[in-house]
């Protein structure tokens, strides 16, 4: 094994002016991440300037068989904190071999959404709280939790610290470094409120940009989970009952919202998001109305409501965001397992576009 971590640890370049590109897709589901390497002969830091790529959708539930072939478009380059050097990862979006984007690439229509002259000149900010659920591998039940039981009830372990209350911690860690190394704008980290569940969160990040770091992100705790044995959870309520449900509280805000004046920019932004609660519940996340029940720091999913410092609604904007008279607001209803393409480029269109 010492020989295995001497040769998976090799630094490359001593040896080589080659690197490793890991190339990254987002599946059928809408959420398995998928990946595959490949050699280049030197290193790369712009998109453009790597080549496309192609699978066999057939094996991932995106083409029929008799015409499988799907193109990979690099779109964003990091830094691989798996095999370091000049090694990267490269989040991708996928097309049919005539250049049309697929149907599960949501990061065509919202790239088409932030760069749109109305959204550019506002600048719209993100910072999302990803929450996520750690498991026992092959069992199904939180990390920490007694084999088939329920620890105690909810209460010691937000932001809480010890063997019996924090579990997963050295995975929760690595990750935040490795996030880091990769040039992820990885903001921090918390326990939350069921045990074996936690947080990070990412931005301020700048239109598209938010949803490839969060799917990069997203990709790096997998993968830190697959070498720790546990699997990693996004599921909006993950264990049913008296227990917390997981979701990605989306923190926006425009350049408009961000100058003095901005506070009534807010309101009429909310305002418009209340108008489309509907269609927005409906893009937020699969299973999030086992999440939004009213209960649990959440609005019930029927029903539209905001407040300052409220965390039982829809949107809630900060007590210094009041104060100052501008800053930004916190969409809580999308859940966990969102795509934070379309969740990001919705609130542009709806808030700046409608």
């Amino acid at each position: 094994m010492a020989l295995l971590n001497d040769l998976i640890n090799l630094n490359l370049t001593d040896s080589t002016n080659k690197i490793i590109a890991e190339y990254i897709w987002i599946g059928g589901s809408g959420m398995d991440l998928r990946s595959k390497a490949r050699t280049l002969p030197g290193p790369v830091s712009d998109p453009k300037k790597l080549p496309k790529w192609n699978y066999d959708g057939s094996s991932t539930g995106q083409a029929p068989g008799e015409d499988s072939e799907v193109i990979l478009y690099p779109q964003a380059i990091f830094k691989d904190p798996f095999r370091g050097g000049n090694n990267i990862l490269v989040i991708c979006d996928a097309y049919t071999p005539a250049g049309e984007p697929i149907p599960t690439n949501k990061r065509h229509a919202a790239a088409k959404i932030f760069s749109h002259p109305e959204v550019e000149k506002e600048v719209p900010w993100y910072g999302i709280e990803q929450e996520y659920t750690l498991l026992q591998k092959d069992i199904n039940w939180p990390l920490g939790w007694p084999q088939g039981g329920f620890p105690g009830p909810q209460g010691p372990y937000y932001c809480g610290i010890g063997a019996d209350k924090a579990f997963g911690r050295d995975i929760v860690d690595a990750h935040y470094k490795a996030c880091l190394y990769a040039g992820i704008n990885i903001s921090g980290i918390n326990g939350e409120v069921m045990p074996g569940q936690w947080e990070f969160q990412v931005g301020p990040s700048v239109g598209i940009s938010a949803g490839d770091e969060i799917w990069a992100a997203r990709y790096i705790l997998e993968r830190i989970t697959e070498i720790a044995g546990v699997v990693v959870s996004f599921d909006p309520k993950p264990i049913p009952g008296d227990w917390n449900g997981a979701g990605a509280h989306t923190n926006y805000s425009t350049k408009s919202m961000r100058e003095e004046g901005g506070y009534e920019i807010i309101k009429k932004a909310i305002e418009k998001l209340g108008l489309r609660h509907s269609e927005h519940i409906a893009a937020y996340g699969e299973g999030n109305e086992r999440r939004l029940t009213g209960r649990h720091e959440t609005a019930n999913i029927n029903t539209f409501k905001w407040g300052v410092a409220n965390r039982g609604a829809s949107i809630r904007v900060g007590r210094d965001t009041e104060k100052e008279g501008k800053g930004y607001f916190e969409d809580r209803r999308p859940a966990s397992n969102m795509d934070p393409y379309v969740v990001t480029s919705m609130i542009a269109e709806t808030t700046i576009l409608l």
